[in-house]
């Protein structure tokens, strides 16, 4: 299997010309943003390919290993994890003060991108600490803030998220474990499931944030606190003392990302409880967790294209090497590459503009972050905040559903080949699959999508982004160059189509919410299928200009072909889309129950 390399010059490409990393530079204390920007690509890419990517396979055969409360990972784990903290990986988008670098999110997109790519088992470790800095940055108290943050950006302790419990999956309100005061802490008790990297024996300690319910609390999800719950205690100077009430009773066995423990963590098993600390007010817990939440969906998003490029390189290079069958259009008797049969370059096209498209609007996404936290003006922050509430679902849930079909597409592309286990290929399809299920799937991120973002402002936010990208559109149909006019044109009517089917779902949803919410995820890959040709045409604009400019960089007329091959072939999805929701909305509520098994028995017969 080929080794992976990180596509340096597309994420140059998007940062600079799409996300707009000068603006951002720009930021108060971004300053230093673009002078780092190639030598962060270069460093990170190197460390994925010679350090992560030779443990991606390893992590997947040999898995993690679960022995009396202790969780042993991969073998090269624990000394990568060493390297990657070392490094300063971990705080790149931490303020100096608790020893963080202090660079954009934006930088974000493609670390991620890179660490996701190689080593998906691995990534998932790290990009928790990073959830937990944010949440207790923005929530905790100054002496958390000081006890906590700095050893989770060193990397000496990990973070964890602890939602999820047995009888409650993703409806939080079900949430059971308890907080009992007791001077200045609080007792915690309970049983939380699917935790990733709830133990593991990479760090020295782990910081767990734990959602459970005070005594008093409202039932529901107001009534759900916060609580800092380290596995190893720590006194006032910070040194580790003895260990807390918290144990991991067993790890799962998956169907992919084996590098990563999901455990099963048990609080208050020993005696009357774990000690834990509030962060912030009671009973806002929820409101906290989604700090960490939000940024974990925009992370999964990521990491779904991330593993979906990673198969596309493993095809692009089977399908440069694998001969097989004659030429169709050639006289010749000789066999050919399979990267010579259309269908095959068909399939690798298909992945190649996806995935380009998935990456800009996650990096554009990111960049907005910076601006809806940084701007100096108030009315910007806002308008880039909007822009990040309706791009996360989307980011998370079209991301990672596409990119199954891609690993899906890459599999194909090996034929018998890559159903086995040693070309590797199967891997990505495997570790892919639970990113549309974690962080909230993607039937949860289309009905936020529908009732929270479209129906919340009656539109206005949908309706202002759907007019930056009419106004782009136009602009490419103007063109002078043939194919951009072309892409242009078909992202005007993939636009028309997007607004007149969220006029169709606001009205509905104000009468019948059943269906409108019948087919929400359809909508919500409408709005990825759109987004994404935005930054396709925007993307060859500039590649236009610069090839009329003199610039003989073939990366210009490939960026170009990519995104015309996009227009044609995704957005064309738009259509399809449209007739599903407006047309097939009202089918899929109206089989009965008791009528989905009639097949299953035998007819009365005279």
């Amino acid at each position: 299997m080929s080794t992976y390399q990180a596509p340096l010059r597309d994420m140059q490409f998007v940062l600079r010309e799409l996300a707009d990393v000068e603006g951002v530079a720009k930021l108060p204390g971004f300053e230093d943003t673009t002078d780092v920007l190639d030598s962060i690509l270069e460093e990170a890419g190197s460390f994925a390919s010679g350090v992560l990517d030779p443990l991606n396979k390893i992590a997947d055969k040999e898995g993690c290993t679960f022995v009396d409360g202790k969780v042993t990972t991969p073998p090269g784990f624990k000394d990568a994890y060493k390297k990657f903290a070392d490094a300063g990986w971990i705080g790149l988008p931490v303020p100096a003060e608790y020893g963080g670098q202090g660079l954009p999110q934006l930088l974000l997109g493609p670390t991620l991108e890179m660490w996701n790519a190689s080593n998906i088992g691995f990534a998932n470790g790290p990009l928790l600490n990073q959830g937990a800095i944010e949440a207790i940055e923005l929530c905790g108290s100054d002496d958390q803030k000081k006890k906590w943050i700095p050893n989770l950006v060193s990397g000496k302790w990990t973070g964890t998220m602890n939602l999820t419990e047995p009888q409650a999956g993703s409806d939080l309100a079900k949430v059971r474990a308890k907080a009992v005061p007791e001077g200045d802490h609080y007792l915690i008790t309970g049983e939380k499931i699917f935790i990733t990297f709830g133990e593991h024996d990479m760090a020295e300690n782990i910081v767990h944030l734990v959602l459970a319910r005070l005594p008093d609390a409202p039932e529901g999800t107001k009534g759900i606190s916060m609580f800092i719950v380290p596995k190893i205690l720590v006194d006032d100077a910070g040194k580790l003392g003895e260990a807390n009430d918290v144990i991991c009773a067993g790890i799962e066995h998956k169907l992919g990302i084996n590098g990563n423990p999901t455990c099963t963590m048990k609080f208050g098993e020993k005696g009357k409880g774990a000690i834990g600390y509030l962060v912030g007010e009671a009973n806002r817990g929820l409101e906290y967790m989604f700090i960490m939440m939000n940024a974990a969906r925009f992370s999964v998003g990521v990491q779904g294209f991330a593993v979906a490029d990673r198969a596309f390189q493993s095809s692009l290079a089977y399908a440069k090497e694998r001969v097989q069958m004659t030429d169709v259009a050639s006289r010749s008797k000789e066999s050919v590459r399979i990267i010579e049969h259309p269908d095959v370059r068909r399939m690798l096209m298909w992945q190649k503009a996806n995935i380009e498209a998935m990456r800009a609007l996650s990096y554009v996404t990111a960049a907005s972050l910076d601006f809806a936290h940084k701007a100096p003006d108030e009315k910007v922050r806002k308008e880039h905040k909007a822009f990040v509430e309706l791009m996360i679902p989307v980011v998370k849930g079209w991301c990672t559903e596409n990119s199954i079909d891609l690993c899906s597409n890459a599999l194909q592309i090996f034929g018998g080949m890559g159903y086995v286990e040693e070309t590797g290929i199967a891997q990505q399809y495997r570790d892919v699959r639970i990113t549309t299920i974690y962080e909230g799937t993607t039937g949860i991120q289309a009905l936020d999508l529908v009732g929270r973002k479209l129906v919340r402002d009656m539109g206005a936010t949908a309706t202002a982004v759907m007019k930056r990208m009419e106004a782009d559109a136009k602009a490419a149909a103007a063109s002078e160059n043939a194919d951009v006019k072309a892409i242009g044109e078909a992202l005007l009517k993939g636009i028309a189509t997007l607004a007149e089917v969220s006029q169709w779902l606001g009205m509905n949803a104000m009468g019948d919410l059943r269906k409108a919410f019948a087919c929400s995820v359809p909508y919500l890959k409408l709005w990825g299928v759109v987004a994404g040709g935005w930054q396709m045409a925007r993307a060859a604009m500039v590649c236009a200009a610069k090839i009329a400019g003199g610039d003989k960089d073939p990366f210009y007329a490939a960026k170009i072909t990519t995104a015309k091959f996009y227009a044609s072939h995704v957005l064309s999805q738009g259509a399809w889309y449209k007739r599903q929701i407006i047309d097939g909305s009202g089918d899929v509520m109206t089989l009965p129950e008791d009528a989905y098994e009639l097949d299953r028995k035998m007819a009365v017969t005279a």
